[in-house]
């Protein structure tokens, strides 16, 4: 069979809402076009193998940078982890690697998408190379670059190659230019920021979703075209579509019954990714088209009463939709912060036929968690622990980290009277933690239950944590910022806070 679309991905493929690659080729099939998906190729043969497919190939990692995936913040190979187990083999630069694959033996367009792509389409520190690397669209030789969400793109796309009509212009896509068109704003050059730090964290302070942005690589252009508006309707649209839902790999199981509620986040964490892929601003599905989904799920017939997880990014941010102006939702005062939304659609949901239990497992942010909201979840939706992450409890980390908001001693006052367990995640070795910030962080882990997970800090494309690292300043106003650079240092730090927990750093 000729494919209009063959989709390469660096992840196991399943047809689930879960898998953005599940999600791109049942919304492509929706609106006419035939798809093929190739997962986790080895080789070129592989890709040959699927034949040539009418209009396009669509290369992607999947959800985790490929880089993020094959190795440890100590830049150890995770498949030699004996505590991981580890499953999925990617190529480092599985982008890159595929891509060349395509371009040595097919001459059809290359659309790029995914975590790789999205965190790697402006000249980025590369941790594993320790050094700045140019935009992916020069490395791949791809023709057009997907970021963030990508649903309206890949049909417009679609679209524009079946009709002959040119790939620019596209909201959400980044394409190479030689001229540069006078309404874009220009970020400093590859030529500057790899000769100046401070121009690095003036690219830094640009990156948004939003805008129209450029940057000069030698001769030519990359151009950023904003992100298109996604909806409620349009998520509504996308997670109703026709998934059979069946996981035939043993690590994916857990998620075989999780239902996102939403897409977005507000927490500008300096540290994470979101903001730039899924945006800075929530967006939710309808009540009813959660609910919908729900009822779906209870007719399966390998369904056993329990929703495993119910939530996005972060599950309590469900409902905190505000899309009038730029600035950041966390500090506006006009904020919703009593989660009724989300307690309604809690309540409704255990009100299905079929539904034993909802759980809410993938953790929330315990800043934007109401007293009544904490009450509804303690009583009815916590498996075995509730999962938050207060990463760190130094005053200037958490600063740097942008996670200093709310009170962490507060919290766990108020949630001990609700009888439940909660489980945490912290991190070590980020910009501004040095070993007293360590053994602070130890002191404090020492008089929890649950504390286990402490990861050393992975400087990841394009975050504000990640310019840090490499610039050894505050982009935001450019004082130096101490930064533990050193395998010993990083290794000791997280060594301490072991001891405390004892537990062996892996």
């Amino acid at each position: 069979m000729e494919y209009d679309i063959i989709l390469v991905t660096g992840e196991i493929f399943f047809d689930h809402p879960l898998c953005g690659i599940a999600i791109i080729k049942r919304l492509l099939e929706k609106y006419g076009y035939t798809v093929k998906v190739i997962e986790m190729p080895r080789s070129e043969e592989e890709i040959k193998s699927a034949g040539i497919p009418k209009l396009f190939f669509g290369v992607s990692s999947g959800s985790i940078d490929s880089m993020v995936r094959n190795y440890t913040p100590l830049k150890k190979l995770r498949i030699e982890d004996e505590h991981l187990d580890y499953n999925e083999i990617v190529p480092d630069r599985a982008v890159i690697v595929y891509c060349n694959w395509i371009r040595k033996n097919f001459k059809k367009p290359i659309v790029l998408g995914g975590t790789e792509a999205s965190l790697r389409r402006f000249v980025h520190y590369d941790y594993w190379d320790n050094k700045l690397r140019k935009p992916i669209l020069l490395d791949s030789r791809a023709d057009i670059l997907v970021y963030g969400n990508g649903e309206k793109q890949v049909l417009e796309i679609a679209n524009r190659i079946k009709n002959n009509q040119k790939l620019d212009q596209i909201p959400g896509t980044c394409i190479l230019s030689k001229e540069l068109p006078s309404e874009f704003i220009e970020m400093p050059s590859y030529n500057q920021v790899i000769t100046d730090k401070e121009k690095f964290c003036d690219q830094q302070n640009l990156l948004i979703n939003t805008q129209k942005l450029a940057q000069k690589i030698d001769t030519r252009y990359v151009l950023q075209y904003p992100s298109p508006k996604y909806t409620s309707s349009d998520l509504d649209e996308y997670y109703e579509l026709p998934f059979t839902r069946k996981i035939n790999n043993k690590h994916l199981r857990g998620f075989e019954f999780s239902v996102v509620t939403h897409r977005g986040c507000i927490g500008e964490c300096n540290f994470c990714a979101v903001r730039l892929i899924q945006g800075n601003k929530i967006i939710s599905r309808s009540e009813k088209s959660i609910l919908n989904e729900i009822k779906v799920i209870t007719k399966l017939p390998y369904f056993k009463g329990n929703i495993d997880d119910l939530g996005g990014p972060s599950a309590n941010m469900y409902g905190m939709d505000c899309h009038k102006c730029d600035r950041s939702c966390l500090d506006c005062p006009k904020l919703d912060r009593t989660n009724k939304a989300l307690i309604h659609l809690l309540k409704e949901t255990r009100k299905i036929i079929g539904v034993k239990n909802v759980y809410i497992k993938s953790g929330i942010r315990y800043d934007l968690a109401s007293p009544e909201y904490i009450q509804e979840i303690a009583q009815y939706h916590i498996f075995d622990t509730l999962k938050i992450a207060p990463e760190h409890i130094n005053k200037k980390v958490l600063i740097l980290m942008n996670k200093n908001r709310g009170n962490l001693n507060e919290f766990l006052t108020e949630f001990k009277k609700t009888k439940k367990e909660l489980s945490f995640y912290f991190m070590t070795a980020h910009p501004g933690s040095g070993m007293k910030e360590a053994e602070e962080l130890a002191e404090f882990i020492k008089k929890l239950k649950h504390a286990e997970s402490v990861q050393i800090f992975m400087p990841t494309p394009m975050t504000v944590s990640t310019c840090m690292y490499y610039t050894g300043l505050n982009p935001k106003n450019k004082e130096k910022v101490y930064v533990p650079y050193t395998y010993a240092e990083k290794k000791e730090q997280k060594r301490v806070i072991f001891n405390q927990t004892k537990k062996q750093p892996k």
